[in-house]
């Protein structure tokens, strides 16, 4: 029997194809991808059939997995009920739904799946396999799922309360090893190759027990567990705080964790400069050698940032980028300023713009349209600040403000540097700027604004009696501390991490 226009859910997507029923199983053969599933008479432990929204739904439980196909009439009942009875020995019950509405009832677990039952139907069934992270609490357990892209709209988490009962087993432990003796999680088996004790974490938010993993990264904290697998890192990110005193650790996500119905599409360390570590790995030379290359020792120390970047290079495969060559008049690589009604660090990278921390945003050149350099007034009409925008090709636009008059100088000659449009607004004149045309003296492109900007830095320069800055040098004082482990790291990481 051959029947078209039928859908597979997967994942809360409906994927349409071709269905066909044979003496041998099913097939299903999906409309977009070309793709054949193949269900055995042999591995079929029941059939069903219900009624959904989309007409009528077939469902097959297998000993790990369970298929859905939506699509059929009404009509098609009677065939494939006699042709499953003689073919599959499978009787094709009918179940039916409740729809009471109700949000309490009984949780049974059949095989790969749990049903929710009010008044002995079921009012809703999750397929164990779809997910990805159980979570227990006092009298909750919570539930998150995996997302499908083709989904337009996706569950994401689930939360059970369950109450305290009479007896020696805990209900909450019960029903949470229930559900992952089924789930897809990754589950942390044998010991980690590397683990970092109470690490500062800005986002999300905690003191977090990092623990690294062949394939993934095991975040520990006293009410949040995330397991991140080195696949979904996308980049890696080094950057000195101003203060000179910590460093910025970002991880780049995709997919981003989730905590609730908040993402997370990176993760912020604040890691001391000063606080040394003692790192043994839990790998033979052997091994380090086989697998890594030689690009890790068992006996690793340094400065904590350094021990943990080049760790986290090296198990993610992705280069750790570090500021560019942009420096302030003060040498710092970060430029103060706010996004939105928070306060952070501007970064001028090699590829793009980084601001860290809340809201974290990574801006690539190759996306950015123009860019726009608006100024702000003080008493008396003396400018003691100005606003930075980023038109992106995608009509967004980002805006950071508060931006202080001695960056004004330095981050227009960068974005010059870059080849990024300057296309003035407002207050400025709306035409596209070049800095070059500032220079050969041409009243119509001459910029005073910038010209007042260059002279007060160069008198400031000349007054300060700090002796170790030289502007303009390109030596030494690029090198900072925190440069010696990045740029060791550079060098023999992946050159995906500089495309990010």
């Amino acid at each position: 029997m051959d029947y078209k226009d039928i859908g597979q859910v997967t994942r809360g997507a409906l994927e349409p194809g071709r269905f066909k029923v044979q003496v041998d199983g099913l097939h299903f053969k999906s409309a977009k991808t070309g793709k054949v599933l193949q269900v055995k008479v042999g591995e079929m432990l029941a059939t069903e059939w219900m009624k959904v929204a989309r007409g009528y739904e077939v469902k097959v439980v297998t000993d790990n997995s369970i298929f859905k196909f939506d699509g059929f009439k009404e009509s098609d009942y009677s065939e494939l009920k006699k042709f499953f009875r003689t073919y599959f020995h499978q009787e094709l019950k009918t179940v039916e739904l409740c729809v009471q509405g109700w949000n309490w009832g009984r949780v049974e677990f059949n095989g790969p799946y749990l049903s929710f039952m009010v008044d002995s139907k079921p009012a809703f069934e999750i397929p164990l396999c779809e997910v990805s992270q159980v979570i227990s609490g006092k009298n909750e357990v919570s539930m998150e799922f995996h997302l499908s892209e083709d989904a337009p709209v996706s569950l994401t988490e689930m939360r059970f309360h369950i109450p305290n009962t009479e007896g020696e087993e805990d209900p909450v432990q019960a029903f949470r090893e229930k559900v992952l003796a089924k789930a897809d999680v990754i589950q942390a088996t044998g010991d980690a190759i590397a683990s970092f004790a109470e690490l500062h974490c800005l986002t999300p938010r905690g003191r977090y027990t990092i623990r690294a993993y062949p394939t993934f990264l095991h975040l520990h904290g006293k009410t949040f567990d995330y397991k991140i697998p080195y696949q979904s890192i996308i980049g890696l990110f080094l950057l000195p705080h101003n203060d000179q005193k910590n460093m910025f650790f970002v991880l780049g996500l995709d997919p981003p964790i989730r905590q609730g119905q908040t993402r997370y599409p990176f993760v912020i360390l604040s890691l001391p400069v000063d606080e040394d570590c003692q790192l043994s790995l839990s790998l033979s030379d052997e091994e380090l050698r086989e697998k890594y290359d030689g690009k890790l020792s068992q006996e690793m120390s340094g400065a904590l940032y350094e021990v943990f970047s080049r760790v986290l290079r090296v198990l993610v495969g992705r280069k750790v980028t570090v500021p560019s060559s942009f420096r302030k008049s003060n040498n710092q690589c970060a430029i103060s300023c706010s996004h939105k009604a928070t306060s952070g660090y501007l970064y001028p990278l090699d590829k793009g713009f980084i601001f860290v921390h809340k809201p974290c945003l990574y801006v690539k050149f190759d996306d950015i349209a123009s860019v726009n350099f608006a100024r702000m007034t003080g008493g008396a009409g003396i400018s003691r600040s100005f606003d930075f925008e980023v038109d992106m090709k995608d009509d967004t636009v980002y805006h950071f403000s508060s931006l202080m008059k001695d960056d004004y100088g330095r981050l227009f000659d960068f974005v010059t540097e870059k080849n990024i449009k300057v296309q003035n607004k407002g207050k400025m004149h709306n035409r596209t700027v070049s800095y070059h045309d500032d220079a050969s003296g041409d009243s119509d492109q001459h910029d005073a604004y910038l010209v007042r900007m260059k002279a007060e830095g160069e008198e400031r320069d000349s007054e300060d009696e700090d002796s170790d800055f030289v502007a303009g040098d390109s030596g030494s004082d690029e090198d900072l501390e925190y440069d010696s482990a990045a740029k060791s790291s550079s060098g023999s990481g992946s050159e995906s991490g500089e495309d990010w």
